[in-house]
């Protein structure tokens, strides 16, 4: 027995100080910080273990729980709104953490959920009418898993985390873009998504290696401070990092020259996945370039600041041409000019950015990309209400399909020719206005008066393609007209999105107080 305890003792001992250090290693969680992702992530899977137990019959309530469980999540947000909270910290350390829930984190979040909400609406209605039975269980809890992913992006302050939460975001929705049975457009579209994206964080992560080896940490703010003093041996690794890291982000937000998956994407998804992936696959890019460059990356604002000005004017450019060159082809599709819309779009959107590497007052310019991805996704979303719409009588969902809507519902259309007008930057569209004036003015007050000029020009190329959809829609209808049917959760779409454009066309001063980031 004295053996034994004297075998005993130093193990004892040795234990003492793993015990301490395992202790140390436990961090206390703010639940309500984080709730608004776990919500939707608990919701996504009670919806799927649900499914197995719910009847045929009763499928329709699986959607109605997702819709119920994105709107907690929304609300959940009110309570963060007091002042900033951060989890999952360094021990000793409260200033460097994994998840910060700040204004620029609710801002997005709003976002993402808002998207996902309105998507979840008009998916109600659309696995209804759909020719082939979709898996309703597995469609909802992609979807989820997908809000969830996005939702926790922007919280997201060190690189592993990132890249986790695009990966969430990203990895069920290509499953959802090629849900549809038997559908050849599907699933080359999935498999064009799939291939795009894996590029895409394939050069994350080898950008994101690279700067994790020059540093030495995957937090954004220790990133921040020693990339500028990084070892002469070591510093064309860092340049090499940040350029890879930069390319990752660029595919996911769709800038050209990557970009090429879009069109095809959105024709061959379910019509919400593409409202989704346009309104919140966007600001999950943006999110994450975002934090990247401002947060993480300011030091090396001569290397990005020039390289994202390069791609606003080109991806505005290529953009506007591809929906201009739409016109040409007979019977287009809507879904299809909608999607090289959002592809010029996202050029506008990455002006401000740009700008932050040459302004004082970068916050100022990550502004105002927020408050023009908000009016965006309003009215986007709004567009693909309708398109939904239409698409009911009209699966081909041609743009020759809306001639004469007035006449048939002039609610639907006069609120696409409002979200229209205010994607042109049009009156009444006074808040798609007052967003171009916003980035257009970022771009001035950061010297880089070439690329507003470019975005002047491509504003002006942009109008006639939104002006010749409008005025289709108070023609003479040709032939017999389709009557158009409201389903009730496209009704609330509509709605709501209409209320919101029309609200902040109202008092865009909003949106600015609204987006003011507090990142800094």
């Amino acid at each position: 027995m004295s053996t034994l305890a004297a075998m005993a003792q130093p193990l004892a001992s040795s234990a003492q100080p793993l015990t301490a250090t395992a202790a140390n290693l436990v961090q206390s969680v703010d639940w309500l910080a984080i709730a608004p992702p776990t919500v939707v992530a608990v919701v996504g899977l009670v919806v799927l273990v649900a499914d197995l137990f719910v009847g045929e019959q009763r499928k329709a309530l699986l959607g109605w729980v997702s819709v119920a469980g994105l709107a907690a999540a929304a609300l959940l947000l009110l309570p963060l709104l007091d002042g900033d909270r951060s989890t999952f910290c360094l021990t000793g350390d409260d200033a460097v953490c994994s998840y910060t829930a700040d204004r620029f984190t609710l801002v997005i979040q709003f976002l993402v959920l808002g998207g996902a909400l309105l998507a979840a609406l008009l998916s109600v209605t659309a696995l209804k009418d759909a020719d082939k039975r979709l898996p309703e269980g597995e469609y909802w809890f992609l979807l989820l898993s997908s809000a969830a992913g996005a939702a926790l992006l922007p919280a997201s302050r060190d690189l592993a985390t990132l890249i986790v939460a695009l990966e969430v975001a990203s990895l069920p929705a290509f499953a959802l873009v090629g849900i549809r049975p038997g559908d050849r457009k599907s699933s080359e579209a999935a498999l064009k998504f799939f291939l795009s994206s894996v590029t895409a964080t394939a050069v994350s992560l080898m950008g994101i290696s690279f700067v994790y080896a020059s540093t030495g940490t995957l937090y954004l703010t220790q990133v921040a401070d020693r990339i500028q003093h990084v070892d002469g041996q070591l510093h064309t690794l860092a340049q090499t990092g940040v350029v890879l890291t930069l390319v990752g982000f660029a595919f996911k937000t769709a800038a050209v020259p990557f970009h090429f998956w879009v069109p095809d994407t959105y024709v061959g998804a379910p019509l919400p996945i593409a409202a989704y992936l346009s309104v919140v696959g966007k600001a999950v890019g943006f999110s994450g370039l975002i934090l990247i460059t401002v947060v993480a990356l300011p030091s090396y604002a001569d290397v990005w600041g020039p390289a994202l000005a390069a791609l606003a004017a080109l991806t505005m450019t290529v953009g506007n041409v591809g929906a201009l060159r739409q016109q040409a082809t007979r019977a287009y599709s809507a879904v299809r000019l909608l999607a090289w819309s959002s592809v010029g779009q996202a050029g506008y959107l990455l002006v401000p950015i740009a700008a932050a590497a040459y302004s004082d007052d970068a916050e100022r310019s990550v502004g105002s990309t927020v408050a023009y991805a908000l009016m965006y996704a309003a009215v986007n979303l709004g567009a693909f209400a309708v398109a939904a719409l239409v698409g009911r009588t009209r699966t081909a969902n041609r743009i020759t399909d809306y001639r004469g809507l007035y006449a048939t519902n002039p609610f639907a259309a006069l609120l696409l020719a409002f979200f229209l007008l205010c994607l042109a930057g049009l009156p009444p569209g006074i808040i798609g206005l007052f967003a171009k004036v916003t980035v257009f003015s970022a771009a001035v007050d950061a010297g880089l008066g070439w690329l507003a000029v470019v975005m002047a020009v491509n504003v002006v190329i942009a109008l006639f393609y939104y002006l010749q959809w409008t005025t289709l829609l108070f023609r003479a209808p040709e032939g017999e007209p389709a009557a158009h049917r409201v389903p009730a959760p496209v009704t609330a779409a509509l709605v709501l999105t209409g209320v919101l454009g029309l609200a902040l066309s109202g008092a865009p001063q909003l949106v600015l107080r609204f987006t003011d980031t507090g990142l800094f």
